[in-house]
């Protein structure tokens, strides 16, 4: 595995025991290396890789309209200007076992420190648009999980995400996944759920009785207190896109008040002055290497 960056092991390792501490993590959504360095400075100590975001942000629908090269493109910017472990969203995998095993190396070239893959067919849909969410079969699922840890000699966490829920097939057949998941591999389990309050969430938590970590993503049932998370022994809850949407809404608003005052007079006292952007990517940094490196040196006489 020489052919991998070191700091990338390191990022795993890091990630795995920030996953199975006691003390529950909060995973930040992160779609570029804006996003990815504004959750960092904020105090997240992980980010999520959002297939939702980071294709929003790439112009596709969350439908495995974005290839997976363009992901791992997108992880390595977030991980230029974030130290912290960036856990993936992989999707499907983008296909078969032979599609999961490409894409992990990749990920682990490019300083990803996991991934989680959803056991549905590829090309997915996003889980909450429609109702039409087929589900992979566990044993081939299994064999998606093994392809991914073998090929990245488990350099990667491995998240191994349940659609059960999602697709309407209950509390039992979501445990019967997570137990066949644990069997293959995977490092921890996504539960997922669309409705608005966490009951079926909390009732897999107590079935499971932690065999391996809980991850969550609580962005319907937000209302859910987070205590009642710790209370069921949750690992890690994933705010999964809140970022974009946020600069959705704040980019929206400033271009139609732009558009309709035909003036900046309003905008500029509530909008980031560009000197928050000349720290964020230390422009002071490159002052001082220009000073360094490009000193003007003596012309040899003639």
């Amino acid at each position: 595995m020489k052919q991998y960056d070191e700091l990338a092991f390191a990022a795993s390792e890091v990630l795995r025991t920030l996953i199975n501490d006691p003390e529950m993590l909060f995973v930040a959504e992160a779609h570029d290396a804006l996003s990815a360095a504004l959750a960092e400075r904020a105090g997240f100590k992980a980010l999520w890789a959002s297939g939702l975001t980071i294709s929003t942000s790439l112009g596709y629908r969350d439908a495995n309209e974005a290839s997976w090269t363009e992901v791992a493109d997108a992880v390595e910017r977030m991980r230029s200007r974030a130290v912290v472990p960036i856990l993936v969203d992989g999707d499907t995998g983008f296909g078969n076992f032979n599609n999961v095993r490409l894409f992990s190396k990749r990920l682990l070239a490019r300083g990803a420190a996991g991934i989680c893959i959803e056991d549905k067919l590829f090309p997915k849909m996003n889980s909450f648009v429609g109702d039409n969410h087929p589900l992979a079969e566990i044993d081939e699922f299994c064999g998606r999980i093994k392809a991914s840890k073998d090929a990245t000699a488990g350099g990667l966490v491995l998240v191994a995400r349940i659609e059960a829920l999602i697709a309407g097939h209950g509390l039992q057949e979501a445990l019967r996944r997570a137990h066949a998941y644990a069997d293959a591999g995977a490092d921890a389990i996504l539960i997922h759920s669309r409705k608005s309050e966490a009951t079926e969430i909390l009732s897999f938590t107590s079935e499971w009785n932690n065999r391996l970590p809980v991850v969550i993503v609580p962005t319907k049932y937000y209302a859910t207190p987070t205590e009642k998370f710790r209370q069921a022994g949750i690992s890690t809850v994933i705010w999964a896109n809140h970022g974009l949407r946020a600069s959705l809404a704040a980019m929206e608003n400033v271009y139609r008040q732009i558009h309709k005052e035909q003036s900046l007079l309003t905008i500029e006292p509530g909008v980031a002055g560009l000197e928050k952007i000349f720290e964020i990517f230390d422009y002071g940094e490159l002052d001082i290497a220009e000073r360094r490196y490009l000193q003007a040196t003596p012309m040899a006489a003639e």
